[in-house]
């Protein structure tokens, strides 16, 4: 009887392959491989215990990554956050003024009449203004230089931190005309 394997160079006898490895096997393996018995042993299948991670990491001796504190605070970084924190707090208004325009009994003009009615300084309402008009003059700015980034120019280290500081600028402007309308 022969025994023959589909391989990529064509067919072959495997028994001719496995005379080339030789496996010293006991009289009882042999008596029963000869008999044409296989020996199956079963195992019964048990799931890893559950680990947590850090006793795991620990166990493999893995380090630890390092936390966001011992990083020096670069621009790039900074502006990053910056610009998603200004993102979340204009959405923060964009909820609480059309809530405030649901729920509040009467029309905006009432509320800026009331507002009038405090009697503050122009300093005092340019800041208040200013304050909220910063992060729409950021967002827009450092918006349209991603824009910018996404035509796959200004990407070098200098060109980003002189965008950066340019941006910074002409949000800064933006933010000051919103605040003085």
């Amino acid at each position: 009887m022969a025994f023959y394997c589909c391989g990529r160079l064509g067919t072959k006898p495997v028994l001719s392959t496995i005379s080339k490895f030789p496996t010293v096997l006991s009289a009882a393996q042999y008596a029963q491989a000869a008999a044409g018995v296989p020996k199956i042993t079963y195992k019964k299948f048990e799931p890893p215990k559950p680990e947590h991670h850090d006793i795991r990491n620990e166990r493999l001796q893995r380090p630890l990554s390092p936390h966001l504190t011992i990083y020096a605070p670069q621009l790039t970084s900074m502006l990053s956050i910056t610009h998603r924190a200004a993102g979340m707090i204009l959405s923060g208004y964009v909820s609480a003024l059309g809530i405030g325009a649901l729920i509040l009994p009467n029309d905006i003009s009432h509320y800026i009449t009331m507002i009038e009615g405090l009697h503050l300084s122009p300093a005092t309402l340019l800041l208040a203004k200013a304050a909220i008009a910063a992060p729409l003059g950021y967002h827009f700015v450092n918006g349209i230089r991603h824009l910018y980034w996404d035509t796959a120019k200004g990407l070098t280290l200098k060109e980003v931190y002189s965008t950066g500081y340019a941006m910074l600028a002409a949000s800064a402007v933006v933010t000051l005309i919103l605040a003085a309308l």
